[in-house]
């Protein structure tokens, strides 16, 4: 058996949680790679719309295990709330989530170290979700970090030491008035800690590879996007973990050979959070009617979505540094109502037009787009791929012959009853 890895090729907010709640049937074993809370993966089934963060989106489904990563930064204060919103509806969690000691915690002081560095960048802030993240990532490269492991062992001294020196930073770098926020987080934090506790905390590296070697079937859930990616996205408005495949190796202790299908989801259109180039972008009405349609709202922060049409350029190589083997397209219904749609496949920067993804998206790069005829029919009603409307079965064959990948499925809506597969080639 090989670990799938599932993951966006795009700047986040594809419908990854979705397509991980309706494939986890498949998988025994369902994990969390990188990324922290700043991730909200929505499902939607039964009438019931849940939100992620950091717990696996398989956790919905009975007898699977569901495993937060080494690579994931973990906010106790956050993490006990998902946890309460998940127990209202009846699920126990502590037998079947596994957590990795070597998962670094956010602490509190790095949620106000990031509310600081974002404030003194001014102009030039990167659209921070203000989680902590960075800092966390931060520190655990400097080697300064407290992971879940240490709760166990001389927690408090370790945990004293570290906000010290936070502190420090926050009054001499940033001059930053924290005293009032600190003790409200940390109220938060350490009841997160008993919670946290309570839960199966382990060598996941291990777990995940016996697994394996016992023919278990695994499946690597991405956060964020590509693009966002701290070496491959479009620096430096980008997240800080390596949310590429290679990160699940990273993110789990898993060697590359041990990789199988990469599963690459992308919107039919394109959309964006925060701050950052975004070359495809619509900041008209056409933009607008995407973001209506879309409900292009972020799950995390309620910050509305940028929106634009699909970049070719972008996905062509997303899906070269990932390796991936099957497409996933999201919220095709969003186009239902478009006479025409436009994709770009190709960018004019300085007056020559090129397919490759450059060092740096400058303001002056211009997005080159064909159009294609949109569909105009209702798709959120179709429940097999025979009844898709021509110009839809065209969008899809356009986008697999310039990619070279085949769409293996295609969502038509919020549902897990709304998840079409692809069985005709």
């Amino acid at each position: 058996m090989k670990v799938d890895v599932l993951l966006g090729l795009q700047w986040g907010d594809e419908g990854k949680g979705k397509v991980v709640d309706v494939l986890t049937p498949k998988y025994d074993v369902i994990t969390r790679f990188q990324g922290g809370p700043n991730a909200g993966h929505t499902l939607e089934f039964n009438n019931i719309k849940h939100v992620l963060h950091t717990i696996p989106s398989g956790i919905f489904r009975e007898n699977k295990v569901n495993v937060i990563g080494n690579g994931v930064v973990l906010d106790p204060g956050i993490f006990k709330k998902e946890i309460d919103s998940i127990e209202k509806l009846g699920i126990d969690l502590t037998k079947n989530l596994y957590i990795s000691r070597k998962a670094h915690l956010i602490l509190p002081t790095h949620r106000l170290l990031d509310a600081a560095s974002e404030a003194a960048k001014g102009k030039s802030k990167i659209g921070s979700t203000l989680k902590g993240i960075g800092p966390t990532y931060r520190d655990k490269i400097g080697r300064d970090g407290l992971r879940v492991g240490d709760i166990l062992e001389n927690f408090e001294e370790k945990y004293q030491q570290r906000v010290a020196a936070h502190k420090e930073i926050l009054t001499r770098m940033y001059d930053y008035d924290y005293a009032e926020q600190l003790a409200e987080f940390e109220k938060e934090w350490f009841a997160g800690i008993e919670v946290l506790k309570k839960f199966q905390m382990i060598n996941s590296e291990s777990l995940i590879n016996n697994a394996i070697k016992n023919g278990q079937s695994v499946i690597a859930e991405g956060a964020q996007g590509t693009l966002l990616d701290i070496d491959f996205g479009s620096y430096p408005f980008v997240t800080s973990s390596n949310t590429v495949c290679a990160g699940a190796c990273t993110g789990l202790g898993i060697a590359p050979t041990k990789i199988g299908s990469v599963l690459g989801i992308f919107k039919a259109y394109c959309t964006r959070v925060g701050m950052g180039p975004f070359p495809t972008e619509l900041e008209d009405e056409v933009g607008q009617k995407l973001r209506d349609a879309g409900n292009e709202y972020g799950s995390t922060t309620g910050r509305p979505r940028r929106c634009g049409w699909l970049d070719l350029v972008a996905l062509k190589y997303s899906i070269m540094i990932n390796g991936v083997t099957e497409l996933i397209m999201m919220k095709a219904d969003v186009l239902d109502d478009f006479d025409t749609i436009k994709v770009c496949t190709s960018y004019n920067i300085d007056g020559e037009s090129t397919t490759e993804f450059p060092f740096e998206l400058k303001d002056t790069l211009k997005p080159e787009c064909i159009e294609l005829p949109g569909w105009k029919t209702d798709l959120t009603k179709i429940t097999d791929e025979k009844d898709f409307p021509e110009a839809l079965k065209s969008y899809i064959k356009f986008i697999e012959d310039e990619t070279g990948v085949p769409v293996s499925i295609v969502s038509v809506g919020p549902n897990r009853a709304q998840t079409i597969e692809i069985t005709e080639k």
